[in-house]
């Protein structure tokens, strides 16, 4: 019973799923709302769209994962959990979401409407992407793009008037770089050794990156600065609050933004710089970057609301990592994106 139940928590990606689901409540932080019950409702359509998301990813991935030794052990490649309840929890989820947001959430006003009109517009990004992204190059781009409205939506549905901040924009394009990173660079090395086999259409193979007989992994120079140039774009986008809007960033933020973009920047490097595929090892090495990754925006945000939310999201963020992690028997730097 135990097993069925970690794999039904592999399947919804529990460890992770505190971290991801708070996309829409940075949204709301970004234009200052730090009502509690308001930043709940967001945190369970959070949930529960990621939840969403992550299980039609392995629905319509199942095929391709089979050809994975490294994914063995995912629910619907195992067989514990069948096709068919997959799809049903993604249609519960589906209806759940969308009930949640009008029960929450709604006003006759247009920035709910326009809020409304981003998430469904990330939901069939989120189809397209999952069911067809495979297909066609660039399709991270969907993915990336999602992530970067469902973060805007937050935003929306609590701005009952005046218009969105510079900040909030520029929140929306560091997630985006970020999601565009994780998916085409971090993602693509991760599934080079099998992606080929089903004729995949990403920026990874695209570029020349290969895996040879012996595992050995060669990634291009253009590959390299492609992705290094993701983080160099966040690392300066970071600071353009600071520099150019008036926004105040204490000392200790300054200190701890330029620690982690150095820290992402040679995670990044060292694992650019890999020569040979390990499946393991670039998912220990995916998992340190998205744990160094965290607190990034809660930092920012403390500018706008105070320490006690961002820092509330980071703890619960990270105990809710561990708590699961250890109770599934997952490591802590194995997140699996």
């Amino acid at each position: 019973m135990k097993n069925v139940v970690i794999d039904y928590m592999r399947l919804l990606r529990i460890p992770g799923l505190f971290g991801l689901a708070i996309t829409p409540v940075a949204g709301a932080l970004s234009v200052d709302n730090t009502n509690l019950p308001t930043l709940v409702s967001l945190f369970f359509i959070g949930a529960i769209s990621k939840i969403y998301g992550f299980v039609m990813n392995d629905y319509f991935d199942v095929e391709l994962d089979k050809l994975s030794p490294d994914l063995s052990q995912r629910a619907l490649v195992k067989g514990t959990v069948t096709k068919k309840y997959a799809l049903g929890i993604i249609i519960v989820c589906f209806f759940i979401g969308y009930l949640a947001i009008f029960a929450f959430f709604y006003q006759n006003q247009p920035f709910f409407y326009t809020g409304l009109i981003c998430i469904i517009i990330a939901d069939v990004l989120c189809f397209i992407y999952n069911k067809y992204g495979k297909r066609f190059i660039g399709s991270d781009l969907l993915i990336a793009l999602a992530e970067s409205l469902f973060f805007l939506f937050g935003a929306l549905v609590v701005l009952p008037n005046g218009s969105l901040s510079i900040l909030t924009w520029i929140l929306f394009v560091i997630l985006f770089n970020e999601q565009l990173y994780m998916n085409a660079i971090a993602g693509g090395l991760k599934d080079a050794d099998h992606d080929y086999r089903m004729n995949v259409n990403n920026i990874a193979l695209k570029s020349g990156v290969t895996v040879g007989p012996e595992n050995e992994l060669f990634i291009p120079f253009s590959f390299k600065i492609f992705g290094l140039g993701e983080r160099l774009i966040s690392s300066f986008l970071v600071f353009v609050p600071y520099l150019f809007l008036g926004i105040v960033y204490e000392l200790w933020q300054i200190g701890l933004l330029v620690l982690i973009i150095a820290l992402l920047i040679t995670e990044c490097i060292y694992m650019l710089n890999r020569t040979r595929f390990d499946r393991k090892e670039l998912r220990r090495l995916i998992g340190f970057q998205l744990i160094t990754w965290l607190p990034f925006i809660p930092i920012i945000l403390v500018s706008i609301v105070g320490l006690f939310y961002p820092v509330i999201l980071v703890i619960l963020t990270l105990f809710s990592f561990i708590i699961f992690s250890y109770f599934m028997g997952q490591k802590l730097d194995t997140l699996q994106i």
